[in-house]
């Protein structure tokens, strides 16, 4: 198989300029697996990098849609993804995968059958498919707890997965099953015995399931406490670089649609993107003019602290993904051996702890050299690997399911969580305050028994 790097992380660990240092050394070319990054117009909110840090290295899918646009659903990223490999390959250079979307980049890593398959009858929960479902299933359109109750009926395995909120992976699970004719929690099974069955073939990596490529996978990494404060700071260097005017623009653009009669759908695309919605009451403000300059200026910190907030919150979310989906993927075709974590926590020493480093194993895994093994490459390597690699020695049973507490009101994504939940204060007073209505109920109760007792004593 061809080979293929591919770059995954959390925001502000490193992940493009790795990309760019590897380019460099090996005759590659990059593609963007960002789906904000895929805008144009605004390189600041979208976090893109700066042309003059590319270093002259060819930067496909990065400001390549209009803002009306919204983001390339997951078949139409894969396909054009897939074609530049081709392109890429063809030339003589490496193509270089980098992003943080990563269910993006996920579905072009793994030669999936479900994701294979005609995008219409896609079973797979990372595919958006193309085709007008709600206009042939009426029923999509319905209400969250519409939907679910159907899919109570239909598929509840997959009903029992979701968390009564998810109302985009509830709507999935019921396309598919009217897609395909079969519950969702069915195909997924299948998928998982077809990933197994390959795993055991040495040739798994080319097979079903298994990686498209040969690939090898650098996850840029940092400690937390060092990445948030990162992450804060970066947020300052975007608004001295001119975020807020981009945040303006975008908000200008929106109220020239309106003038026009057109609605902007800003729930979607762009418009959700980290850096203007969270600017919105200042600018809100702003235009209402009855704000004093230091309320204003309170306003103005309250929202950026809110972005910082924000971007600390989709850091992890991205490693999380990672750990989780990523991983899972890579160890059910046993290929963890492909992921290799770089520290990039103290940015004085990323010459030699991640540069260096992931050259020399792109080197020795494009000449089908021996590789070190993942874990020896640092101790937040060691730590972090040896880890789930224990939590992946836990027996699991098939797809994880929700639990709700009827006491809290509250719904648990899985076991872990129900066990953090039941051990928390808040569950704790809330039995407490149970038992405590319960014991004044009992007691208004008994009042009430005696009360009739003794009236029917004296009516006697």
């Amino acid at each position: 198989m061809e080979p293929l790097i591919a770059v995954v992380g959390a925001t502000g660990t490193g992940k493009s300029k790795l990309a760019v240092d590897l380019a460099s050394r090996f005759n590659g070319e990059i593609i963007n697996g960002d789906a904000m990054q895929m805008y144009h117009g605004l390189p600041i909110i979208t976090n893109q990098i700066p042309v003059e840090e590319r270093n002259g290295i060819p930067h496909h899918m990065i400001g390549c849609i209009g803002l009306e646009k919204e983001p390339w659903r997951v078949g139409i990223f894969k396909k054009e993804c897939l074609r530049l490999i081709k392109d890429i390959h063809s030339r003589g250079k490496l193509p270089i995968l980098v992003g943080g979307t990563h269910y993006y980049t996920q579905t072009v890593l793994f030669k999936d059958q479900l994701v294979d398959r005609e995008e219409a009858g896609s079973g797979s929960e990372l595919d958006d498919s193309e085709s007008s479902s709600p206009e042939k299933w009426p029923i999509l359109n319905a209400p969250t707890d519409v939907l679910l109750q159907k899919l109570r009926e239909v598929d509840p395995a997959m009903a029992s997965r979701w968390h009564p909120n998810e109302t985009r992976k509830i709507r999935r699970s019921l396309e598919i099953y009217f897609q395909t004719g079969r519950p969702a929690s069915e195909i997924y099974a299948e998928q998982r015995c077809q990933r197994q069955i390959a795993s055991m073939d040495e040739n798994s990596a080319g097979g079903r399931g298994g990686l498209r490529y040969q690939t090898l996978i650098f996850w840029v990494h940092a400690d937390k406490e060092i990445l948030n404060s990162r992450l804060d700071a970066r947020v300052d260097t975007m608004i001295e670089q001119g975020l807020m005017s981009e945040a303006e623009r975008m908000l200008l653009y929106i109220q020239e649609k309106q003038s026009q009669g057109l609605t902007v759908d800003q729930t979607k695309g762009v418009w959700v993107s980290i850096g203007f919605k969270e600017l919105g009451p200042y600018f809100s403000a702003l235009r209402d003019g009855s704000s004093t300059g230091e309320e204003l200026e309170n306003l103005r910190r309250s929202c950026i602290e809110s972005i910082k907030t924000a971007t600390r919150q989709y850091a992890v979310s991205q490693i999380k993904w990672i750990r989780n989906k990523l991983w899972k993927a890579l160890a059910e075709t046993r290929m963890t051996s492909r992921l290799y974590l770089l520290d990039s926590s103290n940015v004085d020493h990323w010459d030699t702890c991640v540069k260096q480093a992931s050259e020399r194993l792109v080197h020795s895994f494009l000449h089908n050299e021996p590789c070190p093994g993942p874990k020896s490459l640092s101790e937040l390597a060691r730590v972090t690997l040896e880890a789930k690699e224990a939590q992946a020695q836990k027996p699991t049973s098939g797809l994880p399911k929700c639990v709700t507490c009827d006491m809290c009101r509250k719904t648990m994504m899985n076991e872990e969580q129900w066990t953090v939940h039941v051990k928390g204060q808040g569950h704790k007073r809330a039995l407490k305050a149970a038992a405590k209505r319960a014991e004044r109920e009992e007691f208004l109760r008994k009042r009430e028994s005696l009360k009739n007792t003794q009236s029917s004593a004296n009516g006697n």
